[in-house]
């Protein structure tokens, strides 16, 4: 799936150094991490099918790590000897659950059973997300004891990988830590979203000073929406604190926002004149259990040291200004 706007260089490193085996580089939440870990000082070796978008300062080695032999990994692992190893790959918007499980468990498996059987023994940060739980009531917010029965086969998918990782910690197999994401919205937000799909609306409709017509579904759910800058520090924090091995920690920003509002937000800070269009429902439906989410980030406080910095307007500015300027970039050349 493309994404819409890329991200710029990062800027100074601390102290700190290591090396970071960062999986899913070129994805829309491992750039942000990979410029993180950068910036904390740390040496990225990405691993991706493409090099598209990664920092020239970034090593790279090629891996469709989906379909890769098992024992390439290994080989990997055993040669690069990281710190850490940063599981930011996996499907979202994949149209088939088989698609889904190959990406979101099979690989988590394999990866795994990789770790085990190579000669260090990195840090794992594995990116799990808030829709592994089930779905609660209004004003109920989410925490790692919610109960686990996903409403969607992304969150089942991503289930089966974060229990694989708990068990592997379980029998000392590895050195673990599940961040469980919420909505992350940033530079570099995917088409396949609900803003990605608002932003590129904009910039198509408006290009030749038209009006533009944005068609979205029916805008009644509220989500936890965080900002990518704030995931990828969380990152950094979980290799970083030894009291997260063995812990699922909720990375989420830690508040319900209206659906609506984070539209018209991106359509105001767009300053392009748009007419919002709500597409009709096929029959109707009420508001349920599943059309409001916010996640509760205190253990992420606790165990991490971390907590959300970035307000809805920062990462929906974010968004624009970098699909914004991708647009300008492919019209130029």
């Amino acid at each position: 799936m493309p994404e819409v706007g890329a991200l710029g260089r990062p800027g100074g490193a601390d102290e700190r150094s290591g090396r970071v085996l960062l999986l899913g580089a070129t994805g829309f939440v491992g750039r942000h991490v990979g410029t993180a870990l950068e910036r904390a000082g740390y040496e990225v070796l990405a691993v991706a099918r493409h090099p598209r978008k990664t920092p020239a300062s970034w090593r790279f080695h090629p891996m469709d790590l989906a379909d890769a032999e098992p024992r390439a990994l290994v080989e990997l692992i055993d040669m690069a000897r990281p710190e850490a190893v940063v599981n930011a790959a996996g499907e979202v918007w994949s149209p088939t659950a088989d698609r889904m499980r190959h990406s979101n468990q099979l690989l988590v498996e394999r990866l795994l059973a990789a770790l085990a059987a190579a000669g260090p023994r990195p840090r794992l940060v594995q990116l799990g997300s808030v829709h592994e739980y089930s779905p609660q009531p209004r004003g109920v917010w989410l925490t790692e004891s919610s109960p686990e029965v996903p409403a969607t086969g992304y969150g089942q998918s991503k289930l089966h990988g974060t229990r694989a990782v708990l068990r592997a910690v379980g029998t000392g197999a590895a050195d673990a830590v599940v961040l469980r994401l919420s909505n992350v919205i940033g530079a570099g937000t995917p088409r396949g979203s609900l803003l990605g799909q608002v932003a590129t609306q904009l910039l198509e409709g408006t290009a030749e000073g038209r009006e533009a017509e944005v068609r979205v579904s029916p805008l009644r759910s509220s989500r936890d929406f965080v900002d990518a800058q704030d995931v990828a520090r969380a990152v950094v924090a979980a290799l970083r604190s030894p009291g997260a091995a063995g812990r699922v920690v909720n990375v989420a920003s830690g508040a319900s926002q209206p659906v609506r509002d984070m539209v018209d937000l991106l359509i105001s800070i767009s300053g392009r004149p748009a007419r919002l269009v709500e597409r009709p429902v096929t029959q109707s439906r009420s508001l349920t259990d599943a059309d409001w989410m916010a996640v509760d980030v205190s253990a992420a406080r606790t165990v991490l040291g971390w907590e959300p910095r970035r307000t809805p307007r920062d990462m929906v500015e974010d968004l624009w200004r970098a699909a914004a300027e991708q647009r300008d970039g492919s019209v130029g050349r």
